[in-house]
């Protein structure tokens, strides 16, 4: 399909209900990497577990969740984003049935595991799907509410973790957590079943399609960066650190690998060229990487403080937060409206404002009694979520708007890889260092240097969107790198 083809086909009259029904289910699979975190203590009470048994319910879910993503996108490129779709999320449903039934913490890991599994296939099917659906300002706009979804899940999972651990009781409210997802899924699976656009049979080249070889070797690459960051609590980056090297000599291979498939004219699972010949696409993708390596690792640390620090019930402390998650809901509607015209000025305005508010949280709670720093916080939280919803929402839209459509599922799933790794590293930096302040009992300065260490990593995600800023009055706007064509997405 060449540009102008897709600019006359007919948009799906049901495209826009398809859109919410996906955003709902991608809000649940990615809400579960957060809202875990402030039920941690009510599992480990409620199944009489250790705080090494406990900690894998999150560092599990974080890892097949990212083990998936690039192999799920190239899935649904293959197989149909539609199918994938329903797929994913009926396991994701039953999954989340069998972690909230779970009568032990193995059972509960074990769910998690697959739960994660079901996550990763289901999460890049969106990124697919808009492009499938949507064409020109329409996309952006579909794009940007995606990248809001993105953004607000993580954020808001303190609260609603904690609200229902407060509805349902310390001792089985974490059950709830899971069983949530049920009913919603449920129905998102047969809203999807009817209104998901039905695909073409794929005919007889559908095995040689899927690259084997480079979802082992991919596989391989990202499990040995991401397993010692998750166990890092646990003392992973000292037992594993073996893994970093075995990581980077599989990445070399899967890179070759998916060159010799380019050369041969096989379909790769990556396609090299995703990073080399669409504008904007890497430099976006290492961008929200980094970005999420101080936006994801601030709520585990929150958590931790206003739990064990100043003695706050789940609910409390979810709702401490909520400054950052209004402003980051706010903030992402209205950027989705304004990415086309201001781009990458946003993304930079955004990441100025979250480094200023996780800058000024790290000074008051020095200066702040501890029975008020709860509320101290608000104001600088709001301020760096009104930050936050201006990066992923239009990051997102800009780093995915030149994709061709025939690579959307396998970029999205790239780009949301790069993020989960950029949260395992935050989370990992984090913790290390709010433990080790914390041990000394000095909880809010434990604080303020995690948040400091947070303005680092956001700091290195503002230099790269000026760089990109610089690039785009360069580049021919509106216009996509690439044609797809029928032997593949680059000529």
């Amino acid at each position: 399909m060449t540009p102008s083809e897709e600019d006359t086909t007919q948009p799906d009259p049901r495209r826009w209900k398809a859109l919410a029904v996906t955003l709902a289910a991608g809000f649940m699979s990615l809400l579960d990497v957060s809202i875990v975190n402030v039920a941690l203590p009510s599992i480990q009470r409620g199944l009489d577990a250790t705080s090494g048994e406990v900690q894998w319910v999150v560092s599990g879910y974080a890892l097949t969740f990212g083990l998936m993503l690039v192999s799920g996108g190239r899935l649904g490129d293959a197989l149909g984003r539609r199918r994938m779709f329903i797929l994913a999320l009926s396991a994701f449903v039953l999954t989340s049935a069998l972690a909230g039934a779970a009568p032990d913490e193995v059972t509960l890991v074990l769910a998690r595991l697959l739960q994660g599994f079901a996550a990763g296939m289901l999460t890049p099917q969106n990124t697919g799907l808009i492009q499938d659906l949507f064409q020109g300002a329409e996309r952006g706009k579909a794009f940007g509410l995606f990248g809001a979804t993105v953004g607000i899940s993580t954020a808001v999972g303190p609260v609603l973790g904690g609200l229902i651990i407060a509805g349902f009781g310390e001792q089985d409210g974490w059950r709830w957590v899971f069983f949530v997802n049920v009913p919603i899924g449920a129905v998102a699976v047969l809203l999807a079943a009817r209104l998901l656009p039905k695909e073409r049979p794929r005919g007889r080249r559908l095995r040689a399609e899927i690259d084997l070889l480079g979802m082992l070797l991919l596989g391989l690459a990202v499990l040995g960066v991401l397993l010692p960051l998750v166990q890092s609590e646990q003392g992973g980056l000292g037992r594993l650190w073996w893994m970093f090297p075995l990581a980077a000599v599989f990445g070399f291979a899967f890179v070759c690998w998916e060159r010799r498939r380019v050369r041969r004219e096989c379909p790769p699972l990556l396609d090299p060229r995703l990073f080399t010949s669409t504008p904007g696409y890497a430099t976006g993708a290492s961008l929200g990487a980094m970005y999420f390596c101080g936006f994801a690792g601030i709520w585990l640390v929150f958590a931790l403080f206003f739990q064990q620090g100043l003695g706050y019930s789940p609910l409390e402390s979810g709702l401490a937060v909520t400054p950052f998650a209004v402003g980051s809901a706010v903030s992402a509607a209205v950027a989705g409206r304004l990415v086309a015209r201001w781009r990458r000025r946003l993304t930079v305005t955004g990441l100025v404002l979250v480094a200023t508010g996780l800058a000024a949280v790290a000074l008051i709670v020095l200066l702040v009694p501890a029975d008020r720093e709860g509320a101290a916080v608000a104001l600088p939280l709001l301020v760096a979520g009104i930050g936050g919803g201006m990066v992923i929402s239009p990051n997102t839209t800009m780093t995915l708007e030149r994709v061709p459509p025939g690579l959307a599922g396998v970029a999205g799933g790239a780009l949301q890889t790069g993020q989960r790794i950029g949260t395992a590293i935050g989370t990992a930096v984090l913790a290390s260092v709010f433990h080790a302040v914390a041990a000394q009992g000095r909880y809010p300065a434990a604080l303020s240097v995690a948040m400091l260490c947070a303005v680092g990593f956001v700091g290195c995600a503002l230099a790269l969107a000026v760089v990109e800023l610089r690039r785009e009055p360069h580049r021919k706007r509106g216009k996509s790198a690439q044609k797809v064509t029928a032997s593949g997405p680059f000529e």
